[in-house]
């Protein structure tokens, strides 16, 4: 049967943290990624995501929209869903998109998605995952399942793998962060897979301001 949640929308004291940690931070938000070399495994993700050639794709705590228009432009005949709790980020995003069609921005949290099953090719995930509780990490992995077709991927790009404090400062920062720490070695593959995705490491990439960021490539079975 097909499960359909209604939008939720986000509360006016959030449960969830804002894409640059606080609030007043927003506006240097994409100027900060940029600096940590952030749009570099954007461009890393989409190649990943080409494969799959998609007709309709979802990125998951989509922040301010930057690889969601991204997508858009590298894959223009898909339909593009942008899909964040943070109204202000959202906000910014939208104005990203302007001019372009094809392409939405949808309010709501990535462990209850409000489309029905299988209704996209592809899910992106760029460094989302470890901002979740571990019962919203089961939750997002169970929904982004639910809303892929049989084949569909999940493309997803994260701090953790294997980070080791040689990775420089900001991996041994990352390192005693207890929300990265679910992701170092095989934590987001065993996630994935008590899903029920087939989920194999694709690259890793160690940055000087960032530590090591790995990617991962999840398939739906058919």
């Amino acid at each position: 049967m097909t499960k359909h949640h209604p939008n939720v929308d986000a509360p006016a004291t959030p449960d969830y943290i804002p894409a640059a940690g606080v609030d007043f931070m927003l506006p240097a938000y994409d100027l900060m990624t940029r600096l940590f070399g952030i749009d570099t495994a954007h461009g890393t993700l989409l190649s990943q995501a080409a494969t799959s050639k998609p007709a309709d794709l979802l990125e998951i705590g989509c922040g301010t929209g930057s690889l969601t228009v991204r997508a858009k432009r590298e894959f223009p005949q898909a339909q593009v869903v942008g899909f964040d709790p943070d109204p202000r980020a959202l906000q910014r995003a939208r104005r990203k998109a302007g001019g372009l069609t094809g392409i939405r921005f949808d309010s709501g949290y990535a462990q209850q998605l409000p489309y029905p099953d299988q209704s996209f090719d592809v899910v992106l995930s760029a460094f989302m995952l470890h901002h979740l509780s571990a019962e919203a990490r089961s939750a997002t992995a169970t929904e982004v399942l639910r809303v892929l077709r049989p084949g569909g991927t999940l493309n997803l790009v994260d701090f953790g793998g294997a980070m080791v404090p040689q990775d420089g400062l900001m991996a041994r920062v990352l390192l005693r962060n207890g929300h990265v720490a679910p992701n170092l070695g095989d934590g987001i593959p065993r996630l994935l897979q008590a899903a029920g995705f087939d989920c194999a490491e694709v690259a890793t990439q160690r940055t000087h301001r960032a530590g090591r960021c790995t990617f991962y490539r999840a398939v739906r079975p058919a």
